[in-house]
């Protein structure tokens, strides 16, 4: 249904990570009796370390420049070894703990809550789901909490961070490691502008590059510029990025108003108060019928814009958590009927504990979800497991509410699911199938990898919803149908009608993934379908008289169905949330203009 989202965004997020480089994470230091006193490291027992002292200390002096205390240095390097960026992490959770308002923990030594998270955690809800899960990219790799733990900290509501140290978080953001930026703020002074510090760099980085007696192979890659200055392209992009982050931020804040209860024309566990009604304009009718399907959670003025390319026809706003465990903010605008629905059966469970109902052993009481978030194309690292693992441990009991709250955030966000005493984990791709009203192993095997697995699953259509919808067109085609299938992705739109009892006589799908358009192919095969499949990878080329020689294969198409690529719609998108002029989710116009090639190509054929 929709591309995935690839663009490199200014956190240097990785969003193609393979989910198999996520579980290896470098190994946590065994030093715990191991205490940093001046120079010298000092074992348990009193005797002094064999390891390398001035290395060591080199590596304690860098954190000392940045202005954090010796005691929370050691306590770092004990707990996560000589690496820069996990303990740098690590000195920044220090912080944020000391100087929170609450009582702390008096002792909890394991206790790592990496505060990874761009939302309050007063927001999560129903505005969580709104702001954070109607996206399609979210990014799981390891790093993931080191990286989001430094923009955390940028927020100028959230940061109790000095200055000095914001501005060391702004240098580890545009780029510089950390042991670059020490040296800077060592020799030009822990009050050096931003400007001054990347000035610094940016020279000592030249002088590494035209050292003739340094080894090519650790001499610094130097992008040159018409200026000469690396940092001061650096500060450029930095400022760019800040500037247009503000922008999108406005542009973000003017979504529209959605229902609540979010079940548009009705759904079959609610009560709708009276009969709905609506009435179609003339040129709204078909043939085909068609049916169009995007994230409810777009930026201000973008339905209303679909909706008047689409005959002015009213999105019906339907959140699937009315019919799974998994809550899918979406709208649809269609002009199918609406009277004499009905759900698949047998109904899908519609709980956590229903749908996953080993979790319920190990489901702590102060974990009050019912429903899942928005599945996404990404899931929580290993390393973030772990975090949750020891931070809960850490307690007898019930942990405090600071950790719990961080806990729920984090497991809200990423849709992690207790499997174990203390232990909570991501959906499994099977799972995420079961939910989503998918066949079991739909999208197993083939080559396909675990991370597009997930991928191709964050981007599909929730069965069980979509074939409610389209449960009216089951006595309208009783010898079966010729299905149009744009933004096929993995056959959510054919699975639905399938499930329906709707024969599918002829379907071509448009699919850009190669990887969706072998598990459409091999579901077609595994059903013994009997028609024909016909498929293509890019709707910009499917234009008019590709159009009028399957029309006059098979006489027409009697449904019309699919979704644009939500990319530059969705809330999470902090990378070019550019609405319908975006690059991918100009796509929509497409659907457009295929729709009125076959209305305009049928009409003539009568």
């Amino acid at each position: 249904q929709d591309k995935n989202f690839s663009e490199e965004d200014s956190d240097n997020i990785d969003w193609d990570t393979e989910d198999e480089l996520e579980i290896q994470d470098p190994p946590f230091s065994s030093c715990r009796d191991l205490r940093t006193t001046g120079q010298h490291a000092i074992n348990g027992d009193g005797e002094t370390s064999s390891s390398s002292v001035p290395g060591r200390s080199q590596f304690i002096q860098k954190f000392l420049v940045m202005g954090f205390p010796e005691e929370s240095i050691a306590k770092a390097i004990e707990q996560n070894g000589e690496n820069s960026d996990l303990v740098l992490d690590a000195l920044l959770t220090f912080k944020a703990i000391e100087d929170s308002p609450e009582e702390q923990p008096s002792a909890s030594p394991h206790l790592e809550p990496c505060i990874n998270s761009d939302d309050s955690s007063s927001e999560y809800n129903e505005n969580f789901l709104d702001d954070v899960y109607e996206e399609d990219s979210w990014s799981s790799d390891s790093d993931y909490c080191t990286n989001a733990a430094k923009q955390f900290y940028l927020k100028e509501e959230s940061s109790s961070l000095s200055e000095q140290e914001q501005t060391l978080l702004c240098l580890a953001n545009m780029g510089y490691s950390v042991e670059e930026v020490s040296i800077a703020m060592e020799r030009c002074g822990p009050e050096a502008s931003l400007d001054v510090l990347t000035d610094c760099i940016d020279a000592a980085q030249k002088a590494r590059a035209e050292d003739p007696y340094l080894p090519e192979d650790v001499k610094p890659k130097l992008n040159h510029i018409s200026n000469g200055s690396v940092g001061y392209k650096k500060r450029k992009i930095f400022n760019q990025s800040c500037e247009s982050k503000k922008q999108r931020a406005i542009f973000d804040e003017e979504t529209i108003r959605l229902p609540k209860p979010m079940i548009g024309f009705g759904v079959p566990t609610e009560s709708v108060p009276a009969m709905v009604q609506r009435t179609l304009p003339d040129q709204a009718f078909g043939p085909p019928f068609f049916y169009y399907e995007n994230v409810a959670l777009a930026p201000k003025g973008v339905w209303d814009t679909i909706s008047r390319f689409l005959y002015d026809i009213e999105p019906e706003f339907v959140d699937s958590k009315y019919f799974c465990a998994a809550a899918r903010k979406r709208g649809y605008i269609h002009n199918l009927p609406i009277k004499n629905r009905f759900p698949l059966l047998p109904l899908p469970p519609r709980t956590i504990n229903e749908a996953l109902p080993l979790t319920k052993k190990w489901w702590p009481s102060w974990d009050p979800r019912t429903k899942l978030n928005c599945l996404q194309t990404a899931i929580g690292s290993a390393r973030l497991t772990d975090r949750i693992r020891k931070a809960v441990e850490a307690f007898d009991g019930e942990p405090p509410m600071r950790v719990q709250q961080y806990v729920l955030d984090q497991c809200r966000k990423w849709n992690l699911v207790w499997v174990g005493r203390n232990k909570v984990a991501p959906l499994e791709p099977d799972e995420v199938e079961m939910l989503l009203g998918f066949p079991k192993n739909h999208t197993r095997g083939g080559g396909i990898s675990r991370t597009d697995r997930y991928k191709s699953l964050g981007n599909s259509f929730q069965v069980d919803t979509v074939a409610y919808h389209l449960s009216v067109l089951k006595d309208v085609f009783p010898n079966g149908m010729n299905v149009l299938s744009l933004f096929s992705g993995i056959g959510g739109a054919e699975v639905a009608l399938h499930r329906l009892g709707i024969r599918l006589n002829n379907v071509v799908s448009v699919e850009i993934s190669e990887v969706n358009r072998n598990i459409v192919r091999s579901w077609w095969e595994q059903t013994n379908q009997r028609g024909n499949l016909i498929d293509f990878d890019d709707v910009q080329q499917l234009n008019g008289d590709r159009l009028e020689q399957l029309i006059d294969s098979f006489g027409g198409f009697d449904l019309l169905i699919g979704g644009s690529p939500c990319n530059n719609l969705a809330g999470s998108n902090r990378v070019s949330r550019d609405g319908l002029e975006g690059k991918d989710s100009s796509l929509f116009y497409d659907y457009v203009r295929i729709l009125d090639l076959v209305k305009s190509i049928m009409s003539r054929h009568r």
